[in-house]
């Protein structure tokens, strides 16, 4: 059954990313050079997006690990004991990470 036509619908809103460029049809075509170049400049913030996105989510997790590991007795000592070494590891990776991702041009 069809929508009525009283209900307006919602516009297709999307986001573009700041560093997207709006093609000008005027302009010659890119060179395979100049795309390479782009497309590459593109992934590389893409992986560092991911990058990031993984050091969030590696604090996070010792931060529960965390709290796991000074549960008590309502947690398993076992789970207990890999929390507690998880919580020191964890924020260590995530640090070397990002000074790994600083260093990048």
């Amino acid at each position: 059954m069809p929508k009525s036509s009283s209900t307006p619908s919602k516009p297709d809103l999307r986001l573009v990313a700041a560093q997207s460029a709006i093609y000008d049809l005027m302009r010659a075509p890119e060179t395979t050079s100049e795309r390479v170049k782009r497309l590459q400049l593109e992934a590389r913030a893409l992986a560092l997006e991911q990058v990031e996105a993984l050091e969030k989510v590696l604090f996070q997790a010792a931060e529960m690990a965390k709290e796991i590991a000074e549960g008590g007795d309502a947690y398993p000592v076992g789970a207990r004991e890999i929390a507690s070494r998880l919580m020191v590891d964890l924020p260590q990776k995530a640090e070397t990470m990002k000074t790994i991702v600083s260093r990048l041009p």
